[in-house]
């Protein structure tokens, strides 16, 4: 696995952890931090031996936010290209084949809320907080949050979050169904790691169709979902997993999948 100047990213039992790294910082995002996430990302994505993805940050932040210091000065079109490249980020977290886990262990702001947006399950220390400020700073979330959030939790609780930029406890993002669950701060990762353990022993081709379908119904009619679940189910029964999955029921032993 490559090095990066601001990830720690480590593969182990077929769980990859990729973990932001500028805790002087906060994890805030840079262009470099984006970049090298996304590389990151898409090389995991190719990776056979990486089964499930965590994502969690370096000391008292999961990320929060933008780089400021950065943005400050930015043209209308460098902020496209940065927006942009935020959301090629997002876009490759969420769209990956293989089921993604924030662990989400302090601050999550701005930048921070749509990485975790991005990943299929939030899981939260008690210690987290959230928050959508960019309109203290003039500007709007400008990498899926507007989206995702309002397609996650409603379009009022993201306005709430959005038009007072206030930031929210962890007990609160989980009452609005912004994260999946909140645990004591010295249990997250564990709690994190037994999940993508439990997950990664499931056949991998159903995830991925899985997350697939849910991915792309979930903006369309529900007729047109429920057909694209049809053809994914359909196609399952095409797959070596499945076949390895069914017979391991029968002969009452744990499934050997090999991802074909």
């Amino acid at each position: 696995m490559k090095q990066y100047t601001t990830l720690q990213v480590a593969v182990d039992s077929h769980i990859a952890t990729l973990t932001f790294n500028r805790p002087e910082v906060l994890n805030a995002l840079n262009t470099l931090v984006v970049g090298e996430a996304l590389e990151a990302v898409q090389e995991l994505g190719r990776d056979p031996d990486t089964w499930v993805l965590v994502l969690t940050g370096a000391g008292r932040a999961f990320v929060a936010g933008a780089d400021i210091a950065e943005m400050c000065d930015k043209t209308p079109e460098q902020a496209r290209t940065y927006s942009e490249l935020g959301h090629s980020l997002m876009n490759a977290i969420q769209f990956m084949d293989k089921p993604v886990i924030a662990a989400v262990n302090g601050f999550a702001l701005g930048g921070g809320v749509e990485v975790a947006l991005s990943c299929d399950i939030r899981i939260a220390s008690d210690q987290a907080r959230f928050g959508l400020p960019e309109t203290i700073l003039g500007i709007i979330p400008g990498w899926g949050a507007t989206q995702r959030a309002a397609r996650l939790i409603g379009t009022a609780a993201t306005k709430e979050l959005i038009f007072t930029g206030d930031h929210i406890s962890a007990q609160r993002a989980l009452e609005i169904g912004l994260i999946n669950r909140m645990v004591p701060h010295d249990e997250l990762m564990d709690t994190v790691t037994d999940m993508a353990r439990r997950i990664s022993r499931q056949g991998r081709t159903a995830l991925a169709r899985a997350k697939q379908v849910i991915n792309q119904g979930v903006e369309r009619p529900l007729r047109e979902g429920c057909a694209m679940e049809i053809d994914a189910f359909v196609s399952c029964f095409g797959t070596e997993d499945r076949r390895e999955g069914m017979q391991a029921f029968l002969e009452k032993r744990k499934p050997s999948f090999t991802g074909r």
